[in-house]
């Protein structure tokens, strides 16, 4: 992968690194903390311009995120929850609860949101099917995804030859969210299974 983006950023320079991020959004297994330390470091070398790495990739991040918008804006409410109520152990009131969750702290997930691995792509569709005004979609990812993408390409920057240390570290807290994500889903689950269970006891009374 790093042979891949190094090979993209010499033959475009920062609108590569901008089109690599953008791509990240889109395909979380590509890592943001291996993309934007890379950027940082390549711009240390004098490859390509630190100001012009910092726009691109920001760039990139709004680009990607109102492609996912978009994905959530067409499926629509009503689609999810005909969708959802297909799904086992998915209720039509989960999907509510998160909606209504959205609705009260929606600008916050998404500002936030940017800077949580994984989420950072996933947190652009329930935008879109909220309609959360594209507006304020845009300003709140921008400025989260300009942290996140300052804070990394610095790192790259400041530690030149050493920029893998950045996707060591981060790649700790990944794999932390990765595990309370999962952990999420197997309470969610064994809540569910447990649900049933008390239901058909209490049918056969």
């Amino acid at each position: 992968m790093t042979d891949w983006l190094v090979g993209l950023m010499d033959r475009l320079g920062a609108p590569g690194a901008g089109l690599a991020i953008a791509l990240e959004n889109l395909f979380p297994p590509l890592p943001s903390e291996v993309i934007l330390p890379l950027s940082g470091f390549t711009a240390s070398r004098g490859k390509m311009q630190l100001l012009d790495v910092l726009v691109w990739t920001t760039l990139g991040s709004v680009i990607g995120a109102l492609a996912l918008y978009g994905v959530g804006a067409l499926l629509g409410r009503e689609r999810t929850l005909a969708i959802a109520g297909k799904l086992p152990l998915i209720k039509i009131s989960d999907i509510e609860k998160t909606e209504a969750f959205f609705q009260r702290h929606g600008g916050k997930t998404v500002f936030f949101g940017r800077m949580i691995p994984i989420f950072r792509s996933l947190i652009s569709i329930p935008a879109g099917v909220e309609r959360m005004p594209l507006i304020k979609f845009t300003l709140l990812t921008t400025a989260g995804s300009a942290i996140w993408n300052t804070l990394f390409v610095m790192a790259g920057y400041l530690l030149g030859e050493q920029w893998e240390l950045v996707e060591t570290y981060v790649g700790v807290g990944t794999n932390v969210v990765i595990a309370v994500v999962v952990l999420a889903i197997l309470v969610f689950i064994g809540v569910r299974l447990a649900e049933r269970r008390k239901g058909k006891h209490a049918s056969r009374r």
